[in-house]
């Protein structure tokens, strides 16, 4: 895509904060339209034993939230300073094209209920959409090989092994969004807390890279995605209006493997401490907090339905927000004590690579102990009555 150009030393914090905040009105004011929609072509969520909605709801709110990142990525696209992340990467085009793909998987499984096997080869394409326009994983670092520098060294990937990588992460963060989207405004504002520390990350990248313009695409696909959650939020918060149905929330975990990656190759090596092992691996760092709890509920659900002989994409009611109404959360509270779970992890993940260790471990520590403490509040209360 022909050279760089020089750096800039202004980072473009309130370009991305516009580019955010149009993809949330965008999507916010197509919320209406794709429900009326959805209604009328017959995606509707009736409700089963294992849901926890008692009405029928339209789904394929996804379709808005993909108009937002498309609203946002267009105005970006006319910003002179956020344009040269279209000029000097095909990363933003990647999320598009992909983001297309798994979507119109989506919307025909919001309307149709397609099979598990269809619709893991939707993902497979919509993930090797990324591939192909050069969004993938090729370089990391390990901490061995160093030749008694103490330096570590970095691991190359081919070609093959990188498209490999980038496919499965991008297949398994799409069906962990898929997994944990269960209450109303669980996804998405997980997928809300998900995007802003990764472009917060991202920004901080960018920022480490002097204002390389090679560093906007991940910030960029962040913020987008952040803004399609924000706009979507009130209408799928506690009681929902509409569900973002399959079509969001895959659109969802592919747009964030999709800024994932795209920042895992902005990184310089370089000018990272040999000692700095934390910043070397900040993007595993960031993944592995980003998505824990979205990730460990997809986990427990594989192991448990493989130990009863069933498919892992069988469904059941005993996801971790299911536990969470069990004991004696609300909706509404289990969806909140999910969120305070993933913006510690997610955020205090960011924290580490950015700020003091000791400073932000202490904080870290005290923000976990509260979560613990606010969900354990049912059953420490039937403890007291018996």
């Amino acid at each position: 895509m022909g050279p760089l150009p020089a750096v800039s030393n202004v980072l473009p914090v309130r370009e991305y904060l516009l580019v955010a905040l149009t993809a949330a009105v965008v999507t916010f004011l197509l919320v209406g339209l794709v429900r009326a929609l959805a209604f009328r072509i017959g995606a509707v969520a009736y409700p089963r034993s294992r849901d926890v909605h008692v009405k029928p709801m339209p789904r394929m709110g996804g379709l808005a939230m993909y108009g937002g990142v498309l609203g946002g990525m267009l105005l970006a696209h006319q910003l002179p300073v956020l344009r040269s992340a279209f000029d000097f990467s095909y990363d933003p085009y990647a999320v598009i094209v992909g983001g297309g793909v798994i979507v119109l998987v989506g919307v025909l499984d919001d309307r149709f209920e397609l099979d598990s096997l269809t619709k893991l080869a939707g993902q497979v394409t919509a993930a090797g959409i990324l591939v192909l326009f050069g969004l993938q994983w090729l370089l990391f670092w390990v901490p061995w090989g160093d030749d008694g520098e103490g330096t570590g060294s970095l691991l190359s990937l081919d070609q093959n092994q990188g498209a490999i990588l980038s496919v499965l992460l991008a297949v398994t963060m799409v069906n962990a969004m898929n997994f944990v989207d269960g209450l109303d405004g669980l996804a998405a504002g997980i997928g809300l807390i998900a995007a802003t520390a990764t472009c917060v990350f991202s920004i901080g990248l960018l920022s480490n890279n002097g204002g390389d313009v090679g560093a906007y695409p991940p910030a960029l696909i962040a913020a987008t995605l952040a803004g399609a959650c924000l706009g979507f939020l009130p209408h799928n918060f506690n009681p929902a209006r509409i569900f973002m149905g399959d079509s969001g929330s895959m659109l969802i975990g592919l747009m964030l493997a999709a800024s994932t990656i795209s920042a895992s190759g902005k990184i310089n090596y370089e000018s990272v401490r040999a000692e700095d092992v934390l910043g070397l691996l900040s993007p595993l760092v960031v993944v592995a907090a980003v998505l824990f709890v979205p990730m460990l509920d997809l986990l427990m659900a594989v192991v448990r339905r493989t130990r009863r002989g069933e498919s892992p994409f069988s469904a059941d009611k005993m996801h971790l927000h299911h536990r969470l109404l069990e004991i004696g959360h609300s909706q509404r509270r289990a969806v909140l004590l999910i969120y305070l779970w993933a913006g510690v992890l997610a955020f205090g993940a960011v924290a580490l690579t950015i700020f003091d260790v000791a400073v932000v471990a202490w904080c870290f520590g005290i923000a976990l102990l509260l979560a613990l403490l606010v969900s354990a509040i049912p059953r420490l209360r039937e403890v007291r009555r018996s």
